[in-house]
């Protein structure tokens, strides 16, 4: 777990993975994305990638309710445990009101401010969506679409 940024890795090196990296990367519907996203999550893995618990909830809720993933609590549980070495950002207070900072400096979903909020703490150079907008810096943290290429 990581509270505040981590000051023994440089920003530089440090990168943020959204909800959409996790689902395509368990989605053989979406072959394209998964080949993009696999290689990403054995990053994670490997330490050198942060998610958030609420990219974890997503990322369960959608493997538990969408038609496409259809899989069991069993299996979820089974896939979240594969995925416990992923350094994890924990909410607080504090990264909720920066959330809320986001909101009102940007203009995006309070939701997406949470993962901005995240990425920040952890003191992150990229975070890697489709869902905000590639190019975007938020607080100093540019969103990255590792799918646009």
């Amino acid at each position: 777990m990581i509270g505040q940024p981590d000051m023994d890795r440089a920003m530089s090196d440090l990168n943020f993975l959204d909800t959409n990296i996790l689902v395509y990367a368990y989605d053989p519907h979406e072959p394209k994305r998964q080949s993009v996203s696999i290689p990403l999550v054995k990053r994670a893995l490997a330490g050198e990638f942060v998610i958030s618990a609420q990219v974890l909830a997503e990322f369960a809720s959608t493997l538990l309710h969408k038609a496409s993933q259809g899989r069991t609590a069993d299996e979820v549980a089974r896939v979240l445990d594969i995925l416990k070495p992923i350094r994890l950002i924990v909410p607080d207070r504090d990264l909720v009101k920066r959330a809320v900072e986001a909101h009102a400096t940007y203009g995006i979903h309070f939701y997406d401010g949470m993962i901005v909020a995240a990425a920040e703490r952890a003191g992150c150079k990229n975070i890697l969506s489709e869902d905000l907008n590639a190019g975007q810096q938020y607080f100093g943290v540019t969103v990255v679409d590792p799918f646009s290429s």
